[in-house]
Parts: structure tokens; C-alpha cells; sequence
């Protein structure tokens, strides 16, 4: 089965999308079945600190991970996406453009991390504890049996996958 084409949107794009985009790439955890970039409605420009310091404690690579409009994804000569995950409430509440492929799209909310205010710890345990829920959700949704799935069963799957904690 070739990779599923997917991307991760939130407002910022600075720390959920990013964290989910690295781990649904890394080969431990996205299993190869998952081609992954994120983007967000109004992005920061920059990769929140504390995302790149979580996924390098990880062992996960931050390799050309950067800030970017979802614009970039949108366009006629995009690549089809097969999945569109948001995974902050904002983003979720916003009209999204047309994604080329007709994707089916789920949302999986998490606090967002780079929203705490407190000392080191505590900003530390924020993003452990955002990339933990996502990663489970990525993990969960690359043990399906994808490639015999229909679409309908993938989009009602990916959605339950959003309510795992």
C-alpha cells in the first residue's frame, strides 16, 4: 500500500501540528504508511522551542519541519491529500479551503502546550503530555487494516481515534 498522504492544520502551526507531522513521519511510529506535513490557517513562521526540544528528547527527527499557511496545500497543483487532521479547536471551527483529493477530514483536539505559562517543568510537561495523546492517536490509527478499508470506514475510524485520550 503506498503512504497515505495526510496533514495535520492547526491555527499556529507552531507545536501540535508539528509534533504530529515529525511523529506520523518517523518510521517507529508512522510505520511508513503515513506521508505527513502540517500547516495552519494563521501560522506563527516559527517552530515552538519546546516541540523541537520534546521530538529531539524523542528521537524523532525535526528535519524541514517549519511554520506554513495550509494556502500551500490547497492549490490545483498540490499533492491530493488523503487525510486532514486538525487537531486545535480553532482550526477546527474554521472554513477550510478545498483540499485537492477530496480528503476525508477528523479532528483531534489536544490543549494546546505552547499556550502554558509557567516555569520550565511545567511547559515541559505540557508538551510531553500533547505529543503523548497525539502519538497514541497516530499509533492507533496506523494499526488499522487501512489498506482494506473504504474511505467511509477510515473517516469513522479516524474520528473515533479524535476521542482516544
Amino acid at each position: 500500500m503506498a503512504p497515505l498522504n495526510i496533514l495535520f492544520v492547526c491555527t499556529g502551526n507552531s507545536a501540535r501540528s508539528i509534533l504530529s507531522e515529525a511523529m506520523a513521519n518517523d518510521p517507529a511510529i508512522g510505520k511508513g504508511l503515513l506521508r505527513a506535513w502540517s500547516a495552519g490557517s494563521h501560522p506563527t513562521g516559527r517552530v515552538n522551542p519546546g516541540a523541537l526540544a520534546w521530538l529531539e528528547g524523542a528521537g524523532i527527527s525535526t528535519d524541514g519541519l517549519c511554520s506554513e499557511s495550509w494556502d500551500r496545500y490547497a492549490g490545483n497543483d498540490a499533492e491530493p491529500l488523503d487525510l486532514v487532521v486538525t487537531v486545535c479547536g480553532n482550526a477546527a471551527a474554521e472554513t477550510c479551503p478545498v483540499w485537492p483529493g477530496a480528503p476525508i477530514a477528523a479532528h483531534w483536539g489536544v490543549d494546546d502546550p505552547a499556550a502554558v505559562v509557567g516555569d520550565a517543568k511545567a511547559v515541559q510537561e505540557a508538551f510531553a503530555t500533547a505529543a503523548e495523546c497525539l502519538r497514541r492517536r497516530i499509533e492507533a490509527f496506523v494499526a488499522l487494516p487501512l489498506e482494506d478499508m473504504s474511505g467511509e470506514q477510515r473517516l469513522q475510524a479516524a474520528r473515533a481515534i479524535g476521542q482516544l485520550p
